[in-house]
């Protein structure tokens, strides 16, 4: 169930920060009572859960996939996602391109950033996300823009160290901003903390809170 309640406290403590609703293992009725609330951003870990979703809620929900993508599996999503937080290589970028290329659209995508120290957690080191943005071969890559980065602070009841994650993370956008600027790069977003570390996140920069049990409840 949609806490419409929790939803509202959290609005007013944001301010421009945009919210991404984690939508994920949650059924349509609740995903439709959080859009009828006002809601129109809705975060999904899965391709096929969202493509799933997709269909069932109205048009001008922007879909954001925030869990990890394997290659084969973009061309599901390429006719309607919104924005990829998840992209961690050039392959992946590539077939994004290929599959926005054949819908005549332009793909949004954040660079995933490896900020926790638990090696579970997918992302690019600060030096392999610098080689890519010099790499040549992104700018044949005409039908991705790369709109900034994502990262997932460390699960601990140690704040400052979440605030050491999410201000290294900070300093690193700002980097990009002043340092790549092309067709297909554009850095505006910075995506970052969740339900348990977002008012840690929004202190330290985040343009982009992704937050799920708040709003839904625990899974």
């Amino acid at each position: 169930m949609f806490q419409f309640e929790n939803y509202q406290k959290i609005l007013q403590e944001l301010g421009n920060v945009h919210l991404i609703a984690v939508s994920k293992t949650k059924p349509i009725r609740d995903l439709q009572e959080a859009y009828n609330a006002g809601v129109r951003d809705f975060g999904e870990n899965k391709v096929q859960e969202m493509c799933e979703k997709q269909p069932h809620l109205p048009q001008d929900v922007r879909w954001h996939l925030i869990g990890h993508l394997q290659s084969n599996k973009v061309k599901y999503i390429a006719p309607f996602v919104y924005l990829i937080h998840s992209v961690d290589s050039l392959k992946l970028l590539q077939a994004i391109h290929k599959q926005a290329q054949k819908h005549s659209r332009t793909i949004n995508c954040l660079l995933q950033i490896h900020i926790a120290q638990e090696k579970t957690k997918f992302g690019l080191s600060y030096k392999e996300a610098e080689n890519l943005l010099q790499n040549t071969a992104l700018k044949e890559l005409k039908n991705v823009c790369i709109k900034g980065l994502m990262g997932m602070a460390t699960f601990t009841e140690n704040t400052e160290q979440i605030r050491k994650e999410f201000r290294g993370l900070a300093e690193f956008f700002r980097h990009c901003q002043q340092n790549y600027k092309d067709f297909n790069l554009d850095f505006q977003e910075l995506s970052m903390g969740m339900s348990g570390d977002y008012r840690i996140a929004i202190a330290e920069g985040a343009t982009m809170v992704r937050i799920g049990s708040i709003l839904f409840g625990s899974r």
